[in-house]
């Protein structure tokens, strides 16, 4: 006989978010996630099996803590797809590393090809998954579509980071994410996104949220910044080695980052003429 409380949690965990929301106050995700991963962990002692979790990961670093976060209650694939890389070199660079870190994580020096060709070939139930190690962590890598982030930016180049044209790449990603994520019969998905100071975490779940109800799949809900969760990415980065990019990707954040490193180096000149006509001065 089934045990009564071994239920599935994201029904009501969404709907309580939505309630929250419609009424202007603010949610805090990490606390919804914190139940969420409470409730399957309880249900897992029950039925001895994992959920499955279809992971956006924009990069290593930001994947770092949230593997390590989520892998004791999920079945983890990583979905590497992100449009808004400019340039092929840095969209392979940083593929190859987000590899990397699954591969030391899963400790083991073979890369997961031969897995990802499983994974894509599979049955929707996943049941060959569990021929693998406990806590192993696949990566997928998604196509390569620079084109159809240029279209969703149009329109919207002139805009500062962290404007509409932002939240157009978030819904792009996403949505990708949970198409696959419905398609291939995750029970989750979510993005490593929410653990970046520099992205707007609300409208990462607000996003998240839709793309569920229109694929029909349930969103994680997160915020991994929060309980040092950057902070430990930055560590996990440094104990790995990895790749630590200074932009997002795309080529309007490179533009802004490149005018940062000039301003910067404008007032550095400026601070080292005024200190050596200082110097001048004091000798006459």
């Amino acid at each position: 006989m089934q045990n009564k409380e071994c239920g599935t949690p994201q029904g009501k965990r969404a709907e309580a978010c939505g309630q929250e929301k419609r009424r202007g106050n603010r949610v805090n995700y990490q606390k919804e996630l914190e139940k969420i991963l409470s409730a399957l962990e309880a249900e897992e002692a029950c039925r001895g099996q994992k959920k499955r979790l279809l992971l956006h990961a924009c990069c290593a670093p930001c994947s770092s803590y949230v593997l390590e976060y989520l892998r004791e209650t999920f079945d983890i694939t990583v979905l590497y797809y992100n449009p808004n890389i400019t340039e092929r070199e840095e969209y392979e660079k940083r593929c190859a590393e987000l590899r990397r870190l699954a591969e030391r994580m899963n400790g083991e020096a073979a890369g997961n090809a031969d897995r990802a060709a499983r994974w894509t070939d599979a049955s929707p139930d996943g049941a060959w998954a569990s021929a693998l190690p406990p806590g192993y962590i696949l990566v997928e890598e998604g196509a390569y579509e620079p084109q159809l982030f240029f279209e969703a930016a149009k329109g919207l180049e002139s805009l500062p980071e962290g404007g509409e044209r932002c939240f157009r790449c978030y819904e792009l990603r996403l949505r990708e994410t949970a198409r696959i994520a419905a398609e291939r019969g995750f029970d989750y998905f979510t993005t490593t996104l929410t653990i970046s100071p520099l992205k707007n975490a609300e409208k990462l779940n607000e996003i998240g949220g839709r793309m569920a109800e229109e694929y029909g799949v349930a969103f994680l809900p997160s915020d991994f910044k929060k309980k040092n969760g950057y902070r430990r990415s930055v560590e996990l980065s440094e104990q790995y080695g990895l790749y630590r990019q200074d932009y997002c990707g795309c080529i309007f954040s490179r533009a802004e980052r490149d005018r940062r490193k000039a301003a910067a180096q404008q007032a550095a000149e400026q601070q080292v003429a005024r200190t050596a006509a200082g110097g001048e001065q004091e000798k006459q």
